[in-house]
């Protein structure tokens, strides 16, 4: 048994409007499965499939607080690339962002409701990966969440060192994983968070028993009226067990 990470779930106070803008920003297509959710994924894309993580939207109330501790890093191929894509998402509704990065060579934004991403520098690693370089999660421990996530999922652990992890899909395509040490603790619900889908044939619950083993917990919320299941890795970030497909 295994899960894959298919796609990030975003909160929003405005879903469509969020979604229109990261759909614009990626060169992506816009779906609804229902109000309230802007689902996103290349033009033509079969999901799922690892060749891309896919977006949802999700509209919620709660406005934004503090740094979120899951992030995009988008891929470009050039200095001159990087500058383009920082001015269109400006143009977008994007903001630059201040988190500290001092005289960095990526560039700092946000997104029109706030949600930090990063305009990478042209790096080799990342050519292939499409518009999404990676997505990072802050953490504590890059090794524990490395460990965890590589026994979680079936991806594959690239580097793994006391400041930063990096996991990519076994198939080598799509965005990489990547675990990030920073010294912020988690005081609130994350805005942006994983969901993991088993495969085909797979069992739900004995999947999510599985990932309890492994370190994962239950966040203590009601989830009778839910399909999917939502746990917390070791380090109280959520995220959903997808039903499997």
């Amino acid at each position: 048994m295994a899960t894959r990470l298919v796609q990030i779930n975003m909160k929003a106070q405005d879903d469509a409007a969020l979604g229109q803008f990261w759909a614009d920003a990626l060169g992506w297509g816009v779906d609804s499965e229902g109000p309230g959710v802007t689902n996103l994924e290349p033009v033509g894309f079969s999901y799922p499939d690892p060749a891309a993580v896919c977006i949802d939207i999700v509209a919620g109330p709660e406005p934004k607080t503090v740094k979120n501790r899951v992030h995009l890093d988008l891929a470009t191929t050039s200095t001159t690339h990087q500058a383009e894509l920082v001015a269109r998402l400006k143009d977008l509704g994007a903001t630059l962002a201040d988190v500290g990065q001092g005289d960095a060579p990526w560039t700092v934004m946000a997104d029109p409701e706030g949600n930090e991403f990063c305009v990478l520098e042209p790096r080799p690693i990342y050519q292939d990966t499409g518009p999404i370089a990676a997505v990072v999660v802050d953490c504590a421990d890059p090794r524990a969440m490395a460990r965890f996530w590589g026994e979680a999922m079936d991806w594959t652990r690239h580097e793994v060192t006391d400041d930063h992890a990096t996991m990519r899909s076994a198939q080598g395509v799509g965005p990489y994983l990547e675990f990030i040490r920073t010294p912020d603790t988690k005081t609130v619900w994350n805005r942006v968070h994983l969901d993991v889908r088993p495969y085909p044939g797979d069992d739900l619950a004995a999947e999510a028993d599985r990932l309890r083993a492994l370190g994962a917990t239950d966040p203590g919320i009601d989830q009778s009226e839910i399909p999917w299941t939502v746990l917390a890795d070791p380090e109280g970030n959520e995220f959903c067990i997808l039903t499997p497909r």
